[in-house]
């Protein structure tokens, strides 16, 4: 059942050509890599071009997060707590994301971006705490950049076999995450010294 709703979504997504990979990045009912995947293996067949699915599927990244920001800022936490189940944010990682936030600072949305489960949950706090949307929005695009271009890469590159781009794709995320924690560490470091500066 599930394989023949994923199907179907793909069929849907490929109907609607670039608007397709933008709603289904907004709305995430499968996970963005598969999006975005999948719209690499559309410029394979010529159907989309590279240029326009990178376009489009960042923005559809950049339009997922605005919705999770907008519910932090209009909603609050209690919607969340209430509805968060239906769209995967957990209470415990919704924790974790406003401690992130709390201690780090606004830059944190950055960072989080490339760590799993962080990478959407952290939008939430931001909006909570009524981050400057530009800001916000300055962040989480030029992190996902780097998310967009890898996915559409490898789904061209892969073809008719994009399905297998989870395996494809891991030499490149592990080191990313770890790329992430490093900048994180450095982030975290640099707060810390500006506020012994501040106190000295």
């Amino acid at each position: 059942m599930l394989h023949d709703l994923m199907n179907t979504l793909l069929d849907w997504i490929e109907s609607l050509g670039y608007f397709g990979i933008l709603i289904g990045l907004m709305i995430e009912v499968i996970p963005s890599e598969i999006v975005l995947g999948y719209a690499g293996y559309l410029v394979s067949q010529h159907s989309i071009s590279f240029l326009g699915a990178f376009l489009f599927g960042l923005v559809g990244a950049v339009a997922q997060q605005w919705i999770l920001y907008a519910i932090g800022y209009y909603a609050g936490r209690p919607f969340f707590e209430k509805y968060g189940k239906y769209i995967k944010i957990k209470p415990k990682h919704l924790d974790l994301a406003e401690r992130w936030f709390q201690r780090y600072g606004d830059g944190i949305v950055f960072t989080a971006r490339f760590v799993p489960v962080m990478r959407q949950v952290i939008s939430v706090p931001a909006g909570i705490a009524r981050m400057s949307f530009w800001r916000f929005t300055l962040l989480t695009g030029i992190a996902s950049v780097p998310w967009v271009l890898l996915f559409v890469y490898l789904g061209r590159s892969l073809g008719e076999n994009w399905q297998h781009i989870d395996e494809k794709a891991a030499p490149y995320v592990q080191p990313a995450i770890l790329i992430a924690i490093a900048l994180l560490i450095v982030y975290v470091v640099y707060k810390l010294l500006k506020r012994r500066g501040k106190t000295l």
